[in-house]
C-alpha cells in the first residue's frame, strides 16, 4: 500500500505560483480522497435494501399486485400471469404468493394502495409505511382458519401482533421447550391456563383427572387446600366476628381474639404473589386456635357447652359407625366369626353400659 505524501504549505504555495493559480491548503490537512467507485450490483442491493427498510413487505406485495392477474380475469386480456405461474418463476409456493396477494387486496379495499386492475407490470408507486404492513399480512395460512381467526382475535385483544400468536400456536414443541426452560414463561402459561379453565369445562375435567393421577400434584393440592382452610378460618373471624370452637360450636369472637386474627390476616394479605403462605397461615391458625381454647376455658358456661357439644359429636359418630355393622347380608356366619370380634363387641357393650349408668346418676341432679 502506497502512503500519499502531503506537501507542505510552502511547497503548495510555490506550486500555485508556478501554475499561476491561487489556492490555499490548510497546513497539516490532507487532501480529500475520492470515493471509490461502487459496483452496480452493490448499489442495486443498497437501493433495494433502502426500499424494504422504508416499506417492509409492501415492496414484495407490489411485485405480486402488478404481475399476478386478479381472479376471474382471462389470461389473454393482460400480460399478467397466474399466482401459480408466478410462484413457479419465483421458486416458492403459490400459497405464499397468495398471502401477499390477499394482503394487498385488503389494503386496496381500505384505500391504502391501488387495486390490482389499475397496476401494470413494472409500475412503481409510492408505498405505505412498513408499520402498516403487519395489519394486513399474515405469514401463515392457518390465520384464515376458524382456529387461526380466534387466535388472531385473542392476540389483538392482548395488544400483540397476530402473527406472533399464530407462530406460537403452530409450534407447540417450541412452546413446551420455553415453558420447561424458563420459569417466567411457565408462570405466564399457568396464568393463561387458569383464565382458559374458567370457560372450558372439558379442560377443567381433564386437568382434575391429571391432578388426581399424579401423586406429587395430589400432595401439593392437599397442602394448598389446608393452607386455604386455615386462612379461611382466620378470615371468618375478622369478617363475621364469629369463630368455631374445637368441638364445632359457633361463638362470638371476643375483641382481643378478633384483633389478633385481623393482625395475622393483614400479614397474609401483604405477602407477595410468589411468596410461600403456608408457614404464615399455620402460625395464624395456631395462634387463633389457642386463643379460642383459652376463651372457652375461661368461661364456665362455654366450657360446659363445649364438653356437651363434644360428647354429642362423638356419640353421633359412634352411632353412625355401629349402624354400619350389620349381619343381614351374611349367608354364613361361620365365615365371619372371629373370637376377637365377639370380644370387642362385649367390651363395647360394657363401655356403653358404664356410660349409661354414669348419665343416669346425673339425672336426679337435673
Amino acid at each position: 500500500m502506497t502512503v500519499p505524501i502531503v506537501p507542505s504549505a510552502a511547497e503548495a504555495a510555490a506550486a500555485a505560483d508556478a501554475a499561476g493559480e491561487e489556492f490555499w491548503v490548510e497546513p497539516g490537512a490532507a487532501p480529500a480522497l475520492a470515493e471509490p467507485e461502487v459496483a452496480e450490483a452493490v448499489a442495486r442491493d443498497a437501493r433495494e435494501f433502502g426500499v424494504y427498510a422504508r416499506t417492509g413487505g409492501w415492496a414484495f406485495a407490489l411485485k405480486v399486485a402488478r404481475s399476478v392477474r386478479p381472479g376471474g380475469q382471462p389470461a389473454g386480456e393482460t400480460p399478467k400471469i397466474s399466482a401459480q405461474r408466478f410462484a413457479e418463476l419465483a421458486g416458492c409456493s403459490a400459497e405464499r404468493v397468495m398471502r401477499y396477494y390477499r394482503a394487498w387486496d385488503k389494503a386496496a379495499d381500505d384505500g391504502l394502495v391501488p387495486h390490482f386492475e389499475i397496476l401494470v407490470p413494472g409500475q412503481e408507486i409510492d408505498l405505505p409505511d412498513s408499520d402498516a404492513w403487519h395489519s394486513y399480512y399474515s405469514p401463515r395460512s392457518s390465520a384464515s382458519s376458524e382456529r387461526g381467526t380466534a387466535i388472531a382475535a385473542a392476540a389483538e385483544a392482548e395488544g400483540i401482533r397476530p402473527t406472533k400468536a399464530l407462530e406460537v400456536a403452530e409450534n407447540p414443541t417450541a412452546l413446551r421447550a420455553a415453558i420447561l426452560a424458563d420459569p417466567a414463561t411457565a408462570r405466564t402459561a399457568r396464568a393463561a391456563l387458569l383464565d382458559r379453565l374458567k370457560e372450558d369445562p372439558a379442560l377443567q375435567t381433564e386437568l382434575a383427572r391429571d391432578v388426581v393421577r399424579t401423586d406429587e400434584l395430589k400432595k401439593a393440592v392437599a397442602g394448598e387446600s389446608r393452607v386455604a382452610d386455615r386462612i379461611g378460618y382466620v378470615r371468618q373471624i375478622v369478617e363475621n366476628g364469629q369463630v368455631k370452637t374445637p368441638a364445632g360450636q359457633t361463638i362470638d369472637a371476643p375483641a382481643d381474639l378478633r384483633a389478633e386474627a385481623e393482625r395475622h390476616l393483614s400479614l397474609l394479605d401483604e405477602l407477595d404473589e410468589g411468596e410461600e403462605a403456608g408457614p404464615w397461615a399455620a402460625e395464624a391458625y395456631d395462634t387463633v386456635r389457642d386463643l379460642v381454647a383459652r376463651t372457652v376455658e375461661s368461661d364456665p358456661e362455654l366450657r360446659r357447652q363445649e364438653r356437651r357439644t363434644k360428647f354429642y359429636s362423638s356419640l353421633q359418630r359412634a352411632t353412625r359407625v355401629f349402624e354400619e355393622l350389620t349381619l343381614d347380608d351374611a349367608d354364613d356366619l361361620d365365615d365371619l366369626y372371629e373370637d376377637d370380634m365377639l370380644q370387642r363387641l362385649e367390651e363395647l357393650q360394657t363401655a356403653i353400659s358404664a356410660c349409661i349408668e354414669t348419665l343416669r346418676k346425673a339425672l336426679p341432679a337435673r
